[in-house]
């Protein structure tokens, strides 16, 4: 239906976004508390459903087999593995998961470290929202 402002548009369209939004599960592995925190605050405001968190690459892993959420927001920089070889690992496995890296630290930074990890992709932690995740991982 189109009404000749494009609210019904607009609304049906933000709809159909929350609604795929609700069907996601997301995995969050960052060693700091308080990204976690607002992360998963932030995500499921938004309409994700955070299912889980991690703080170093060890219990990320456990629970990524676990859980086997649709999306893994993985931290670049972790305790005791880097986060891209983390990346490279659950792209690995026999059912890969969508892997977003984040970080504190620029893309430039990276190079093409984001590419090689199998990652889908790399959200800057000051720029992640869910549409910022919606454009990575759809």
């Amino acid at each position: 239906m189109w009404d000749a402002w494009g609210v019904t548009r607009t609304l049906n369209a933000a709809s159909a976004m929350h609604s795929w939004r609700m069907r996601q599960t997301v995995l969050i592995i960052d060693d700091h508390a308080g990204f976690r925190r607002a992360a998963r605050a932030l995500l499921e405001f938004d309409g994700y459903e955070v299912v889980g968190e991690a703080a170093d690459a060890a219990s990320g892993l456990r629970e990524a087999r676990r859980l086997k959420p649709a999306i893994v927001l993985l931290d670049v920089g972790l305790p005791d593995e880097s986060g891209l070889d983390l990346a490279a690992r659950l792209a690995a496995e026999a059912d890969p998961l969508a892997v977003v890296l984040v970080s504190s630290r620029d893309r430039a930074d990276l190079g093409p470290l984001v590419e090689r990890s199998g990652a889908r992709g790399f959200i800057p932690k000051a720029e992640l929202s869910a549409d910022a995740l919606d454009r990575v991982v759809r």
